[in-house]
C-alpha cells in the first residue's frame, strides 16, 4: 500500500456551530448525558477544523468548556467520546458600549469523515450563555 506523498488541503471551507447557545451545565468528562451540544460534523471525506470559537451570549459567569471528539457513534456512549481539550471562559457583562471578547481554542485536527466535535460547559449560565462556533474546511474528492 503506497503512502499519501502528496499534502492534501480542503477542498471548501466549512464553518458549522452549534444550533443553540451552552447555557446548562454538564460536568463530566465523557460528554454523555445532557446538555452535550453539537458544533461541527465531519464530510463524507473527512474534514479539517481549524480551530473553534466561543463567544458569550449575554453576561456569563465562569466556567469550563470541553471539547470531545466522537467517533459518529452514539454519542451517550462515553467509550465514542474522547476530551480534546478545555478552556477557561471568564465571567462576561453584556452591555451597549462594549463588545463582549471572544475566546478561540486552536483546534488543528483531520477528523475521519463521520466523526463530530461535542462542546459542553460546566457551570450552568444565568442571563446569557456561549455560542460555539468551529472554522474549518472539508476534502473533497476530485
Amino acid at each position: 500500500m503506497a503512502l499519501n506523498t502528496n499534502p492534501i488541503y480542503s477542498g471548501t471551507g466549512d464553518i458549522q456551530w452549534g444550533t443553540t447557545a451552552l447555557v446548562a451545565a454538564n460536568t463530566t468528562y465523557e460528554a454523555t448525558g445532557s446538555n452535550v451540544l453539537t458544533v461541527f460534523s465531519s464530510s463524507v471525506s473527512g474534514s479539517f477544523v481549524q480551530r473553534v470559537r466561543f463567544k458569550a451570549s449575554g453576561s456569563t459567569v465562569a466556567t469550563v468548556a470541553r471539547l470531545f471528539i466522537n467517533n459518529g457513534a452514539s454519542p451517550i456512549t462515553s467509550s465514542n467520546n474522547i476530551l480534546f481539550d478545555e478552556i477557561t471562559l471568564p465571567a462576561t457583562t453584556s452591555g451597549s458600549t462594549a463588545a463582549t471578547a471572544v475566546f478561540e481554542l486552536p483546534f488543528n485536527v483531520a477528523l475521519p469523515a463521520a466523526y463530530r466535535i461535542l462542546a459542553t460547559t460546566a457551570t450552568a449560565q444565568v442571563n446569557g450563555g456561549w455560542y460555539v462556533s468551529a472554522v474549518g474546511g472539508s476534502y473533497t474528492t476530485l
